[in-house]
């Protein structure tokens, strides 16, 4: 053998003892999560209707059916931690949780800190009014001085500033109930949120309570999220939301709790 084939010989055992070696000892997160027994999911303590207590007690949602057949299909059990909207990613972030699953926007500057799935969906956002106020229109809420409430950290927050250049943005940290008890209450004139989150919500108040306005004020997609260290959960998410795409399972979850209000008489 010429010293040169020997010298190639050598390199290629030598990548593929390395190649074998970091195979056989570094466990990735879904082995971790088999070997625990458990996938460990943070979702937003009141955020109907992906995530909440219904009125029987229960935790149910979209986020929480979709998370615990995931769960399912991994062979473990499934385990809820409830944080408010601002505390999703660093609990995700920390290793609290596995995976982080709620009506979540994957922006750029989210995309920083973790990774996020292929959508699962998309929505918009919407604004609203009291609906006896006379806000009637999203052009009423531009006035100046007009006080409109959205939630701390969310992409809302960032569009409210765009759309009411003159308003006075008030955020409140929490689930989006809060910005429609502001309106109802007069704290805020109008209140921006995603129009699945709006019509979720707004059904639990007495009809008319609220006028909300038709027009889209933005299209984005909504994502799970992961850690960075956490490739081999992405891909296994990401052929989870394929597959249940593919055999309407995600379909038929999206039109059960976010295209109706039909699990309002259920929970």
């Amino acid at each position: 053998m010429s010293k040169l084939n020997a010298f190639v010989l050598t390199a290629m055992l030598a990548v593929m003892t390395q190649a074998g070696g970091a195979t056989s000892v570094d466990a990735g997160t879904l082995d971790d999560i088999i070997a625990r027994g458990e996938l460990r999911v943070a979702v937003q303590t009141q955020g109907p209707p992906f995530s909440f207590m219904d009125k029987n007690g229960s935790r149910t949602g979209s986020a929480i059916e979709l998370t615990t057949l995931m769960a399912e299909e991994m062979g473990v059990k499934v385990v809820y931690l409830d944080f408010d909207w601002d505390g999703l990613l660093p609990a995700l972030m920390s290793g609290k949780a596995d995976i982080l699953a709620a009506d979540m926007t994957p922006t750029l500057a989210r995309a920083t800190k973790v990774g996020f799935t292929k959508p699962f969906m998309y929505v918009g956002a919407v604004a609203f009014s009291k609906g006896d106020s006379a806000f009637k229109t999203v052009d009423d809420c531009k006035a100046p001085g007009t006080t409109i409430a959205v939630l701390l950290g969310s992409t809302g927050e960032k569009l409210a500033a765009t759309v009411f250049p003159q308003g006075e943005i008030k955020s409140y940290k929490g689930a989006g109930t809060l910005l429609l008890d502001a309106v109802a209450s007069g704290q805020a004139n109008c209140g921006l949120n995603d129009s699945s989150a709006v019509a979720a919500q707004s059904s639990n108040y007495e009809a008319g309570t609220f006028t909300v306005f038709p027009e889209m004020l933005s299209k984005e997609p909504l994502a799970y999220a992961v850690r960075y260290d956490s490739m081999d959960l992405l891909s296994w998410a990401n052929l989870f939301i394929d597959n249940t795409t593919l055999d309407g399972r995600l379909q038929t979850n999206l039109d059960y709790w976010v295209n109706s209000n039909k699990w309002n008489a259920d929970h």
